[in-house]
């Protein structure tokens, strides 16, 4: 089984906001979620539930990110 750096969807509660994105992207995600459930596309998340906890790793994970925001803190 194929190792995925998305691991879990957890639930929160939403703030709605709108994304236009490309639709070779959206295909992408489409993929992902399949590919995040183990190969089988009945079943797998939506695109919409996807892309929270991608930019939350996203943001976890950038080290520029991350050393600007300690810069910015007081103290």
């Amino acid at each position: 089984m194929t190792r995925l750096k998305l691991a879990d969807l957890a639930d929160d509660k939403p703030v709605r906001l709108t994304v236009e994105m490309p639709a070779r992207l959206h295909r992408e995600l489409v993929a992902y979620a399949t590919a995040l459930n183990g190969g089988d596309a009945k079943g797998a998340p939506t695109p919409e539930r996807l892309i929270p906890p991608m930019i939350e790793r996203f943001i976890a994970t950038d080290r520029s990110y991350a050393k600007a925001r300690r810069a910015a803190q007081p103290g």
